[in-house]
């Protein structure tokens, strides 16, 4: 593989894909998909649903399986560490294997939690295969959220903190009246004091299967947890944002 394109597909709507992405993705002879299992092919489906849409020159499709790793482990960053590792060990291969222009579709934004840069960085530094590579933004599950609900992620002069439901549970930082949360396994937002909190909640954002909840938290935070453990025992998987503001 000579050239790499890392393209940002939003958070699932074929009608998020920018122009750029259309372009850069009609470079391309091969994409290089991550399955997730049987129990995530929607997420596969849905990124097929995007090729055929915005493709239109011929193209290959490679399935890569990714590794297993442990979900609620004690040393989180070795875990974390290590799976990117066999991670760039299956690309490395892989763009070993395939001639011409490759992509990688990356949901919403290479840039937001999303660690494809980290292991093309990998991939490259191991030394065994060389390529150019661009990154393409996208629309974040962040940004579908807010257009979603209407509304503007922070109050004038107020700042935003971005964070994740592991964050979230040893606290918000003191000053901190709007956070974004995203990666919460375990309705952590149960877990913020007070009854002056609103939330705004949304899963599988950009999909057929969206589905919005907002209010006062403590009026509403019921309700979303049981939403949410409905949606996944439905579906198997579930991927879900949040603001919270007080």
């Amino acid at each position: 593989m000579r050239e790499l394109f890392v393209i940002g597909i939003g958070a699932g709507d074929p009608d998020q894909v920018t122009v750029q992405a259309i372009k850069a993705m009609n470079k391309v002879d091969v994409f290089f998909v991550i399955g997730k299992g049987d129990e995530k092919r929607d997420l596969v489906d849905v990124r097929a649903a995007i090729l055929a849409e915005h493709v239109t020159r011929p193209h290959r499709v490679v399935d890569i399986a990714d590794p297993p790793r442990d979900r609620t482990p004690s040393d989180y960053q070795g875990v974390v560490d290590d799976w990117h590792e066999r991670r760039a060990a299956l690309f490395e291969a892989e763009f070993a294997a395939e001639p011409g222009v490759g992509a990688i579709l990356v949901w919403g934004d290479p840039s937001l939690y999303d660690s494809t840069l980290r292991i093309i960085d990998r991939v490259l530094g191991r030394g065994k295969v060389s390529f150019d590579y661009s990154v393409i933004p996208g629309v974040t599950s962040v940004q579908s959220l807010a257009a979603q609900h209407r509304i503007v992620l922070n109050r004038i002069g107020e700042p935003v903190h971005i964070t994740t439901g592991r964050r979230l549970a040893q606290g918000l930082p003191d000053g901190v009246d709007n956070a974004l949360v995203m990666l919460d396994a375990h309705c952590t937002f149960t877990q913020v004091p007070g009854d002056d909190v609103q939330i705004w909640w949304g899963a599988y954002l950009g999909t057929p299967d969206e589905v919005l909840v907002s209010g006062n938290l403590r009026e509403v935070e019921d309700e979303i947890q049981r939403v949410r453990a409905e949606l996944r025992e439905r579906k198997g998987w579930i991927m879900d944002t949040y603001l919270i503001r007080r």
